[in-house]
């Protein structure tokens, strides 16, 4: 099969459908995989005779498509951080455990997901932690093809797509599938393009992390003291923005929408740790650079939000929570640790003592500020 055969199509439907009929868009190499394999075991099960070799000669097919998959796979992701990073033990066990995996097409990983809200905010926390350690990123290190990042998006959808036949062939033809051909079984092949098909999610809900982070970290590079108030958010998120709608816009025909929103779903978190996290880096604030820092993350919000799988509610209380913290540089210290009495686990004590550090022209900071906010704290 030619190459061609195995790269997205020029898509015009704006949204994905999951039906072949309609026109859901299976790699042709795939779809021609798929028919073979459903041709040629029908001819097993009216032949009896020859089913053995009609098996096999199946299973060779899957397995050559499956290599082929895969060279396409390691060509989008070699060398790159996303890739890596899927493959490190400590990630990929959180990443197991997150309850946003539960969309993921594997049976047996629903089990392993943690359901508790605050086990999930854990373990959605301590990646960041892992993710935003990484800093600072590297553009080489990214994906920055979008024509890759369509072709993973499309190639999952296809190996879910055939996995799923797969499974479905070695059930109704239950005595010949199960045969093995150097130790593999039509199910065992189910599982090999199931497996590739998450992969290429894990990648691509990574790879968007890894993006947010490259933007965010301009934060640290700024001074917040702006003479004026600024109309239009900082151009690094004006970048950040517009990338992910392209993409989202470029994959939505090809993945979907509960996909879509594991893609760009870790998105929201990352930005709001990486933001609250900018202010340690910071040495002075003004007014104004507090107004721009709300203005970037509304700006965010109204993009996550313009997907239409993702949770826009909780896009807006994590951006919230970042605006929130930026205003109280607004407050006045007794006013502050007003806030801090009624409020002491709305912010960690690291975040409030970086509020205190900061210089904010106009604000006076008294000398124990930082004993009197630690009294309230460890009370």
């Amino acid at each position: 099969m030619s190459p061609a055969a195995f790269r997205p199509r020029a898509h015009t439907t704006a949204t994905y459908t999951p039906s072949i009929e309609k026109g859901r868009p299976v790699l042709q190499g795939l779809l021609a995989i798929d028919f073979l394999a459903k041709e040629v075991l029908g001819w097993a099960q009216a032949m009896p005779k020859f089913s053995g070799d009609l098996v096999k000669y199946v299973q060779t097919f899957l397995e050559r498509t499956y290599e082929r998959c895969r060279t396409s796979y390691m060509e989008a992701v070699l060398e790159k951080q996303s890739y890596m990073l899927i493959g490190r033990h400590d990630i990929e066990k959180l990443m197991r455990l997150d309850p946003a995996s539960s969309c993921l097409p594997n049976p047996l990983g629903k089990s392993n997901v943690v359901n508790d809200a605050s086990a999930a905010t854990e373990i959605e926390s301590e990646l960041g932690e892992l993710f935003l350690n990484l800093r600072p990123i590297k553009q080489e290190n990214l994906i920055r093809d979008d024509n890759k990042l369509i072709l993973l998006a499309s190639l999952s959808d296809s190996l879910e797509y055939v996995a799923d036949s797969i499974e479905r062939l070695a059930q109704t033809t239950l005595r010949t599938s199960n045969q093995e051909v150097n130790g593999k079984s039509l199910p065992s092949f189910a599982d090999d393009y199931r497996k590739l098909a998450i992969d290429c999610l894990k990648v691509l809900r990574v790879e968007m992390q890894l993006e947010t982070i490259f933007h965010m970290q301009e934060m640290t590079n700024r001074e917040y003291l702006e003479d004026e108030d600024a109309e239009e958010p900082d151009d690094f998120l004006i970048s950040l923005t517009a990338q992910i709608t392209r993409r989202d816009e470029e994959m939505a025909p090809f993945v979907a929408g509960i996909k879509r929103n594991y893609i760009f779903g870790g998105i929201c978190s990352i930005a709001a740790n990486a933001s609250i996290k900018a202010l340690a880096d910071m040495k002075s604030i003004n007014l104004f650079g507090v107004q721009q820092i709300c203005r970037n993350s509304i700006a965010l919000e109204q993009a996550l939000a313009a997907i239409p799988s993702i949770d826009s509610e909780a896009v807006q209380q994590r951006l919230d929570h970042v605006r929130t913290y930026y205003e109280l540089l607004n407050m006045p210290f007794e006013a502050l640790l007003a806030f801090i009495t009624e409020h002491d686990h709305v912010f960690t004590a690291a975040e409030y003592a970086n509020l205190l550090k900061v210089q904010v022209p106009g604000r006076e900071i008294p000398p124990d500020a930082q004993e009197r906010v630690s009294e309230i704290l460890f009370l």
